[in-house]
């Protein structure tokens, strides 16, 4: 039986539009989530009221996390009409052995196994216009969700970020620490320092665009006797 190990990394200080969950659903299921609300679009309040749907919704299938999102996009849709109320959304959901990985916006999901780097939940492309369009509550009906599944090994290790992360550290440095570390408390003390000191070294050079910083880091393993 597989076993599992959580660690967070969450900087709101600078647009506060950041969200994220870390909810057990049984034993060893669970679903984590990360949310990145669209800075200035009421993004805070968006990405908070996709957490609290997620937060108290059944989720004991694929099907029951799709219906969540759904509910949820027309919800915000309803409130902004597809100009405020918009966020982005990763989720991993953990049952039966399985990852389902669900995903609308460039908050990317990394698997790391073996010494490779999968990328389950696709970034968007096209700018920044390109990314609002394909917001949660961008659209009465939620057009852009993408979805994974991946049956979990022993040694897995699984990274959901926002993109103040991912834009300050690569997709194989992020393979990297994930890797070399011991545990997913070592893995963000590593990335949380990486990030500290790139956006000290891009002050003194002016280039650094500050955003929120948030990141889940699951290790799995076997059970003893599993």
């Amino acid at each position: 039986m597989l076993t599992s190990t959580v660690a967070t990394l969450h900087d709101n200080s600078t647009h506060g539009d950041d969200s994220y969950l870390v909810r057990p659903l049984g034993d060893i299921a669970f679903v984590d989530a990360v949310m990145d609300g669209v800075t200035g679009r009421q993004g805070q309040d968006a990405s908070r009221a996709v957490r609290e749907a997620l937060a108290t919704a059944v989720l004991a299938s694929q099907d029951d996390m799709v219906a969540v999102l759904e509910a949820v996009n027309q919800r915000l849709y309803q409130r902004g009409w597809g100009r405020f109320w918009l966020t982005t959304v990763s989720t991993a959901l953990f049952l039966d052995n399985t990852l389902y990985v669900f995903g609308v916006g460039d908050s990317p999901v990394l698997l790391i196994r073996a010494g490779s780097c999968q990328l389950l939940c696709h970034r968007v492309g096209g700018g920044m216009h390109a990314g609002v369009a394909r917001a949660v509550g961008a659209s009465k009906q939620l057009l852009h969700l993408s979805r994974t599944a991946v049956p979990v090994e022993p040694g897995d290790r699984v990274l959901l970020a926002t993109d103040g992360v991912t834009d300050t550290v690569t997709n194989s440095e992020l393979a990297a620490i994930l890797q070399q570390a011991a545990s997913p408390d070592e893995a963000a003390e590593r990335i949380h320092t990486i990030l500290t000191a790139r956006q000290q070294q891009a002050h003194l050079s002016g280039d650094f665009r500050r955003d929120d910083w948030t990141a889940i880091i699951r290790f799995f393993s076997q059970t003893k006797g599993g």
